[in-house]
């Protein structure tokens, strides 16, 4: 009988080094001998790549509604195309941002969590889900020139109160982003192979 896969994501507002954590933590666990492949929100599909050019690097940000719409829409099919599938072949998967960045970016705009949960209701749950955690004004210096309509201080330190809530509840496992990138990759390892442990 095929192992299951088991799927991870990574958050963290803007600039808190998660995409370069995704990609080592998938590194280190090829290298443990895991079949780990890196996947990201927005996706590489015809949704996301709409979401990239449409949303987050327009003159202007669009209303949240529409943000939380297209991050649904896309989520499905990023699920359905890449998620999925390799999860059915026992692989690891780790994505890049997931459910929580929709709950905390537009729940930071002001949308309804319950709603926003509700426009998601077929977005498969992770089985982990790592929180990669820096103050926002840290997170503003390490971006440095402005990428995104949403990566404002006043912005990121709304997100960042949405995500902390995750925590509270125990939906998240918060990680200290403020660290070497070495020190918070040994956390997010250690973590990751505690949590494989019980699967």
């Amino acid at each position: 009988m095929k192992k299951r896969g088991i799927f991870i994501c990574i958050e963290g507002i803007d600039g808190c080094g998660k995409t370069t954590q995704a990609k080592l933590l998938v590194e280190r666990l090829v290298d443990m001998g895991y079949d780990a492949i890196y996947t990201a929100e927005p996706s590489k599909g015809k949704i996301g790549q709409f979401i990239k050019e449409y949303c987050l690097h327009g003159a202007n940000r669009v209303s949240s509604i529409i943000e939380a719409l297209l991050f649904a829409a896309d989520r499905v099919e990023h699920l359905e195309n890449e998620v999925i599938p390799a999860l059915n072949e026992g692989k690891l998967v780790v994505s890049d941002r997931y459910l929580y960045s929709s709950l905390a970016y537009q729940g930071a705009a002001g949308l309804d969590l319950e709603w926003i949960k509700a426009v998601n209701v077929h977005a498969k749950l992770p089985d982990l889900a790592l929180f990669i955690d820096i103050k926002p004004k840290i997170a503003m210096q390490r971006l440095k020139s402005k990428k995104s309509t949403m990566e404002t201080l006043e912005n990121l330190h709304k997100v960042r109160e949405v995500y902390v809530k995750f925590v509270e509840i125990e939906e998240l496992m918060r990680i200290d982003g403020s660290k070497s990138i070495e020190e918070v990759a040994d956390s997010v390892l250690k973590k990751t192979v505690k949590a494989l442990e019980g699967f």
